[in-house]
């Protein structure tokens, strides 16, 4: 199957299986290795990646459903030179430990700031229940999100 997509930016035209899905295309295809793959069930949320600035896990998604779309990896959203607002702040919150998780924790945050809703403790965890940290215990990749939301929001003003 013949798709066209463009990630992080840039124009890809690839012909892969019909059944490949969205997550082995990024990482085997793209070498996109930020979308991590923890489960292949859905259920971690280790390989959330924006699609049409949406987040979806990309282990359910068949690249085919990507086709003629827009996807953005933990890679297109900064640069170590350059953070996104939201990495700089796991960074400086000590949001993570292994990092497995970091980059679907990353973009699935990215998206709940971005869509505008009020944001305190208890809706950021609801928000992120979809993502598994095996490691922090959650306290600082919520305290991330905030802080980033607060520079999101300046930043967009």
């Amino acid at each position: 199957m013949n798709l066209t997509l463009t990630v992080n930016g840039v124009e890809h035209s690839l012909d892969v299986p019909a059944n490949t899905l969205l997550a082995d295309l990024l990482r085997t295809q793209l070498r996109l290795t930020g979308t991590h793959v923890g489960c292949d069930t859905s259920q971690c949320g280790a390989c959330t990646v924006h699609l049409d600035g949406r987040s979806v896990k990309a282990c359910t998604v068949l690249a085919a459903q990507a086709d003629g779309r827009a996807v953005t990896t933990i890679e297109g959203i900064g640069s170590p030179d350059d953070l996104h607002p939201m990495q700089a702040a796991f960074r400086d919150c000590h949001a993570l430990q292994c990092g497995f998780c970091t980059p679907g924790m990353i973009m699935r945050a990215i998206e709940l700031v971005e869509s505008g809703a009020a944001l305190d403790n208890r809706t950021v965890r609801e928000a992120l229940e979809g993502n598994i940290c095996r490691c922090t215990g959650y306290h600082n990749i919520v305290k991330a999100v905030l802080t980033a939301s607060d520079t999101m929001q300046e930043q967009a003003q």
